[in-house]
């Protein structure tokens, strides 16, 4: 039997509400309360300069008047700013006033017995004129318009917004000023600097991997489920007609809901090789992640980034989920909780007494290779992807209410997972990363799931977290964000606590989970986490991700004692070109890859035979070998 290749994780990066996902920092702001002092600070540190609360000089943390900052200086100056600047907020005024939100209100004009006039420029007139206006030359630019029916007009109006939290990149940075982004729809520039953030937090060149493999074994996967609606984009085309305006050639292309890999192929990679935009509404980051993890198990593929940038921080969005009873309103929030003033804060509130979901924005990526190229180039180990289900609902009376498909994307990832490292790493040390929206439905569904699984498996106490009560629902990147959370609970042994709750709810089935309103220090490391997601419209995806010190194990039995002894000395040099990454980017210097109109493919000089497609710039040819795999069908 052929034995199949281990995606395995070997970079990760993004941007969200807590701050840069590369080394764990936005998981380190999740946990906060709960790490040592230079941990703590360093990501506080981060945080103040990508808000630019601080600068950086001569490579010394310094405040605006160049006064020099040590880590300690920087949290007690600016720690509750901080804090207070990231994670689930008001809405900021950068995106709308949620307390008058533009509107156009319907009104008409001089509809009673005497007739409207009004004089205007003659080029304003629309097209046709009504049958019914008598238009009176004034001058040669302007005229008298006499309308006896009146005229139908739209006032500039201005509304309050029923929802008015959402999960937001921490206040003050700005994604598109790491690149020249000019005219790039916002989610696109989460893109573009979390997938660059990801592949450099690698710690090696790209240069050096794609040397190391043929140029149609890499792989891009990524997509996003609200395409670009901001002006740049899908928005500011369908708005163009309605406002007067003209559309760009730009807003048509930069729109499309498969621009966070297209971006990534065409600016950041040079890439010639595999590339899809899978959507599965919440449960697109999965969906990306199986097709990714499946061409590397095949061998089909070898080094692959997945990902999802969302952005739909946008009036008409918010509208049209909250029209749908999905999101926390801020007068359901005061009913709830009996008061004046809802906390802003703490509209999310996974499986406690919830009333709705909270929407964010965020960029995450991760990078994948098999196995034999981790050992080969000493790439670092962060997790690995064992599998990733993917079931519908069957027939659904509403397309956006939960269903059964995911009782068989849970049941089958912890039985594959056991299958893979047995019952007592699945009992004993396992989590799930619950995809916890925060509505009163998904808490009993999903913990209904969960228990029931748990008795099925002889689990007991099962640690279930969810990272939406901090970051909010990021749609297409919520399970990336779950996967960064995870990948954080490895390596510190800290599984976050929900802490927007006072406690679970009485309707949530707990009777086997360890759900927690305060961070959990685990006594034994985890052996693998569950990422579990519900999309609209029966879209479910379970995943099952294990841990680096399992993958360590998996590798050292599979190449020998010997040659991983080898692997780790590699290891620690790739490391340490990471962690000098890791200590730029707290200092504000991302160095984001972005290559536009460099290194194009001289078409001249590509030349091909019947065994191979050589491309000028590439070290590796492809290969057009094909043997026939039907040879069974042919006489």
């Amino acid at each position: 039997m052929s034995l199949a290749r281990l995606p395995i994780i070997v970079g990760f990066g993004g941007f969200n509400a807590a701050g840069r996902s590369s080394g764990h920092h936005a998981y380190r702001r999740l946990v906060i309360e709960s790490l040592g002092a230079q941990e703590r600070q360093e990501t506080l540190a981060g945080l103040a300069v990508m808000m630019g609360l601080i600068g950086v000089v001569d490579g010394n943390y310094c405040d605006h008047s160049g006064e020099a900052l040590s880590l300690a200086d920087i949290e007690m100056r600016f720690g509750a700013e901080i804090l207070d600047g990231t994670l689930i907020r008001r809405i900021d005024k950068t995106f709308f006033d949620v307390d008058a939100a533009h509107w156009q209100k319907s009104a008409t004009l001089g509809a009673g017995d005497t007739p409207l006039v009004v004089e205007m420029r003659r080029r304003d007139l629309p097209e046709p004129v009504p049958a019914d206006w008598q238009v009176e030359e004034i001058d040669t630019d302007r005229v008298r318009v006499v309308s006896p029916s009146g005229l139908s007009v739209k006032f500039d109006s201005y509304r309050d917004l029923p929802v008015k939290s959402a999960g937001q990149l921490p206040r003050g940075f700005n994604p598109g000023a790491l690149y020249n982004s000019h005219y790039h729809p916002r989610a696109l520039q989460l893109a573009v600097i979390g997938a660059s953030d990801a592949l450099q937090s690698t710690g090696l060149e790209w240069q050096v991997i794609i040397d190391s493999v043929k140029p149609d074994q890499v792989g891009v996967y990524a997509s996003n489920v609200m395409s670009q609606m901001d002006e740049n984009g899908f928005g500011g085309l369908l708005q163009s007609r309605l406002k007067g305006s003209r559309v760009s050639a730009k807003q048509c292309p930069l729109g499309l809901n498969t621009m966070p890999a297209d971006f990534v192929n065409a600016y950041i990679l040079g890439s010639v090789g595999q590339t899809g935009a899978i959507t599965g509404a919440c449960a697109s980051f999965l969906y990306n992640l199986q097709a990714a993890a499946d061409d590397i198990a095949s061998g089909k593929c070898r080094v692959a980034l997945v990902g999802c940038a969302e952005a739909p921080i946008v009036a008409e969005i918010i509208d049209g989920y909250a029209t749908m009873g999905a999101l926390a309103s801020e007068d359901k929030l005061k009913k709830l909780d009996g008061v004046d003033e809802a906390d802003p804060r703490r509209t999310s509130r996974p499986f406690g007494e919830n009333a709705g979901f909270t929407m964010a924005e965020a960029s995450q990526y991760i990078v994948l290779m098999d196995d034999a190229l981790v050992i080969e180039l000493g790439a670092d180990v962060h997790g690995a992807v064992g599998d990733v289900f993917i079931n519908a609902d069957g027939f659904k009376k509403s397309i956006s209410a939960p269903g059964p498909g995911n009782y068989i994307t849970m049941a089958k990832a912890v039985a594959s997972a056991r299958a893979i490292l047995g019952d007592e790493a699945v009992q004993k040390r396992s989590l799930v990363q619950a995809h916890g929206s925060s509505t009163p439905q998904n808490r009993v569904t999903e913990s209904q799931i969960f228990d029931q699984i748990a008795q099925v498996f002889g689990i007991t106490e099962w640690p279930v977290a969810a990272v939406k009560a901090y970051v909010g629902h990021s749609l297409s990147a919520a399970s990336g964000e779950q996967l960064i959370a995870s990948l954080g609970v490895f390596k510190y042994g800290i599984v976050p606590g929900i802490k927007t709750i006072d406690k679970v709810a009485d309707d949530v089935f707990a009777d086997r989970l360890a759900i927690s309103t305060v961070d959990v220090v685990r006594k034994e490391p985890i052996d693998v986490a569950f990422l579990n997601s519900k999309g609209f419209g029966g879209n479910n995806a379970t995943a099952s991700v294990f841990a680096p010190h399992v993958v360590d194990s998996m590798l050292a039995c599979r190449y020998g004692q010997e040659a991983f002894a080898l692997y780790q000395a590699k290891r620690a040099k790739v490391r340490n070109s990471a962690t000098a990454y890791d200590a730029a980017a707290l200092k504000g210097d991302f160095a984001t890859i972005y290559h536009f109109g460099e290194g194009l493919i001289d078409e001249s000089l590509i030349t091909v035979d019947q065994n191979h497609v050589n491309l000028p710039g590439f070290a590796q040819a492809i290969d057009l070998d094909f043997g026939n795999r039907f040879a069974d069908m042919f006489g």
